[in-house]
């Protein structure tokens, strides 16, 4: 089980949620070193990973896949593009945030296979600054409407759902394979919302 502590995945996971994870539908991994011993399966671009932070292995963070290794991802005035297809989206009702109180637009977005819902405001700047020169951030170009990077084998681009208020592959660089710790599936207690209960995706 794991513990929501951020808001960088509102709309799908909420501040407080636990969540199970599956440790070993990505492969049967070598403990400590963290090395795959048995392949099962890789991470498919729409999965919501946990993953341990490159910048401080000690700290556990989820965030969705976007793009897998050799994707060109490009975000640029907040629209997602993969492999030069943009990525489809539809606007639905606004998003109530209940911490902030205050209204995000929201959007039913398609990565992969997978449908779920993405934040988005509009006050909120496009680009985003890189925090420091990351591995392999030569594979990455920044400009004023954001960025376009290519994923190097072994890691995965990264992003949250609430687009706008998330630390994300865009600030911090890819996640390689051995940070994977497994993928996230269910929802099984809130304490501030006792209704919060099932799968999602």
């Amino acid at each position: 089980p794991f513990k929501i502590p951020s808001s960088s995945m509102v709309p799908t996971l909420l501040v407080g949620d636990f969540i199970l994870v599956n440790k070993y539908v990505y492969g049967i991994r070598i403990p400590v070193a963290n090395r795959k011993l048995i392949p099962i399966a890789d991470p498919e671009r729409g999965d919501v990973m946990v993953f341990r932070f490159p910048d401080d292995p000690s700290l556990d963070y989820i965030k969705r896949v976007i793009g897998v290794p050799g994707d060109r991802i490009e975000y640029r005035n907040k629209r997602l593009t993969i492999n030069g297809n943009p990525v489809p989206v539809r606007q639905v009702d606004d998003y109530l945030s209940r911490e902030r109180m205050q209204f995000s637009h929201r959007y039913i977005e398609t990565v992969g296979s997978v449908e779920h819902e993405i934040l988005l405001e509009d006050d909120a700047p496009a680009f985003m600054t890189p925090s420091r020169a990351f591995p392999h951030s030569a594979n990455c170009n920044y400009n004023t409407n954001g960025l376009a990077c290519t994923v190097p084998p072994g890691h995965y681009f990264m992003m949250g759902d609430n687009r706008d208020n998330s630390s994300d592959s865009r600030v911090w660089g890819f996640v390689p394979d051995e940070n994977i710790v497994g993928r996230a599936f269910f929802i099984w207690l809130n304490l501030n919302e006792l209704g919060r209960f099932g799968s999602f995706r």
